[in-house]
């Protein structure tokens, strides 16, 4: 038997003596009298193996204990548990294909396909899923589905206490109808694509987590020489009950912030709300939603909570039916209501505002719009060039007919909530040095994959000097951890972002897209991915994955084909 070489194994739990459940994700079965067998989530049925390298197994069982392999019923290898319970198995690279079936001792793993594995990783360009890209693909997304092409969504977790063997449970699951909508954006349209290029399963590993900066991804061990400060950094947090208590002070802030705010803003404290359709606000100033002078006192930001109201004219035909209300992005919060109907709310500032309005509330003639917007750091602002407008009927972005609508651009009615001092700060502990190596990338770095799809930077841009070097750093990390020396590397340069008057801000987007290229340009067997052209200036998240994702496709493909 191959020995382990990572120490991850050391703590591996041991399982008691009850039977287990078979799930999909997490599986274990009784090999004989009161031993037992465990596989980490990842090792579950309906998984896809990589087809051109040996098929991986690895658990735990208790010490001494024999765990035999079958495929189809054929046996192809077999382990031996060490003395901490550790076993680990290599049987022969399955054919592409499928499906299998695979017995370790009296566990079955059904439904295994083999084909091309990936891990895709990164921060919140990696993580937004099919469903934030429907404005461009409804489609495309609504007209396909093939269990081919899996994924398996590495849980969100992060752990402080040194690499973990295994996830919470999870699945792998294939792109239907049901689950599409969660499926990573790029990562379903790499997959599409390589599938059909090759006519091979595809399944993708993902692990990505909005917001977190390189460091998170690397491991401590790797991060201690060159970047003693950011294990310093991580050390600071190291004891769980000090984090727990600040994450009760930090609700604690919060809570008394947001209660201040409620009881200064007559908006909703007061006896008449200020989303009432009937409330006369003749006396509110007139603006334009989106300039910037209603938000700002001429030198600092106004936060706390403003309101804007709209009278909106509506046909006959409309009324009492439903409609769709848009509201592009809103900086930082808001809640929106509809003729005094609450209608919908987003908490940050990133996802389209896409609210529902229900049967009946619509009239014929005027009617209302209010938002009560809440900024609590920096200035609120509504987002130029999305779309702002009333849709008769709800958004069927599936039709090829024009849809009744109103605009909803122009002039506001404007007052004060309330002004507030900046909201309280928050502590991310996911974006600390390490912990996410230790919570999703450790329990699946030993499945072996085509090659790693690496979408991140963005939280990197302001320390950008240091990124190729920590770029290299992560790569030998991850390759060293998986026994995998050549594993593949896919660097997707950043997107173009920010407004061209924003002369500092895009210069040091372009300058952390040229350390991208040098990371790419340093390390053995890394390719830089050209995205700079499918940015949209006023969106971090641009919306065309497809484009991007067959970019990728066609790299992963042809180095597939030269191997």
């Amino acid at each position: 038997m191959k020995p382990i070489k990572n120490s991850n194994y050391n703590k591996l739990r041991r399982m008691g003596a009850n039977r287990m459940i078979i799930t999909v994700a997490v599986i274990g079965s009784c090999l004989m009298a009161g031993a037992k067998v465990t596989l980490p989530s990842v090792l579950s049925s309906g998984m896809v193996v990589q087809h051109d390298v040996p098929l991986v197994l690895w658990g735990t069982g208790d010490s001494g204990e024999k765990v035999e392999i079958k495929v189809n019923g054929k046996k192809v290898a077999s382990a031996i548990a060490d003395q901490q319970g550790r076993w680990r198995a290599e049987a022969p690279a399955l054919k592409a294909g499928g499906p299998y079936e695979i017995q370790i001792g009296d566990l079955t793993i059904n439904d295994v396909l083999s084909g091309d594995v990936l891990l895709c990783s990164g921060q919140s360009n990696m993580e937004l899923p099919v469903r934030r890209v429907t404005d461009m693909f409804a489609k495309e997304i609504a007209s396909y589905q093939n269990s081919q092409v899996r994924q398996y969504i590495v849980p969100k977790e992060f752990e402080f206490d040194g690499p973990r063997q295994d996830t919470s449970q999870a699945a792998w699951l294939p792109a239907d109808q049901q689950n599409v909508m969660n499926f990573s954006a790029l990562a379903y349209f790499i997959a599409k694509d390589l599938n059909s290029r090759t006519g091979r399963p595809v399944g993708i590993i993902n692990a990505s987590w909005g917001g977190t900066p390189i460091e998170a991804w690397i491991s401590e061990e790797e991060l201690a020489e060159s970047y003693p400060y950011a294990v310093a950094q991580k050390a600071i947090y190291n004891d769980a009950d000090y984090r727990q208590d600040l994450k009760k002070m930090e609700g604690e802030n919060y809570a008394r912030w947001n209660s201040v705010l409620y009881a200064l803003d007559s908006g909703v404290s007061g006896q008449q709300k200020w989303y009432d359709p009937a409330l006369d606000d003749s006396d509110w100033d007139t603006v334009d939603i989106f300039a910037e002078a209603w938000s700002n006192d001429g030198l600092n930001p106004i936060n706390g909570s403003h309101w804007l109201r709209k009278s909106v004219t509506v046909p006959a035909e409309w009324a009492g039916k439903p409609a769709t209300v848009r509201l592009g992005c809103i900086v930082d919060a808001e809640s929106v209501y509809v003729n005094g109907t609450f209608v919908g709310t987003t908490s940050y500032q990133y996802p389209p505002r896409i609210y529902q309005v229900p049967e009946g509330v619509l009239k014929e003639g005027e009617n209302n719009v209010t938002v009560r917007l809440i900024s609590q750091s920096g200035r609120g602002h509504f987002v130029k060039e999305k779309p702002y407008k009333l849709i008769l009927g709800g958004q069927n972005l599936l039709s090829d007919e024009p849809q009744p609508e109103i605009s909803l651009e122009g002039e506001w009615k404007y007052k004060l909530g309330a002004r507030m001092p900046q909201g309280p700060g928050m502590m991310f502990y996911c974006y600390l040095p390490a912990v996410l190596y230790n919570g999703m990338i450790a329990p699946v770095i030993h499945y072996p994959v085509a090659g790693a799809v690496w979408y991140q930077g963005e939280s990197n841009v302001d320390r950008r000097n240091e990124y190729a070097d920590l770029m290299s750093l992560l790569v030998g990390n991850w390759r060293k951890s998986s026994d995998d020396a050549t594993m593949p590397f896919y660097i997707i340069e950043l997107a173009d972002f920010l407004h061209p008057s924003d002369v500092s801000g895009r210069k040091a987007w372009a300058e952390m897209r040229q350390q991208q290229a040098k990371a790419a340009q340093k390390i053995p067997g890394c390719q830089l991915i050209k995205n700079s052209d499918l940015g949209e200036w006023n969106d971090i998240h641009p919306l065309d994955k497809k484009t991007l994702g067959s970019r990728l496709s066609e790299a992963i493909y042809n180095n597939l084909k030269n191997k």
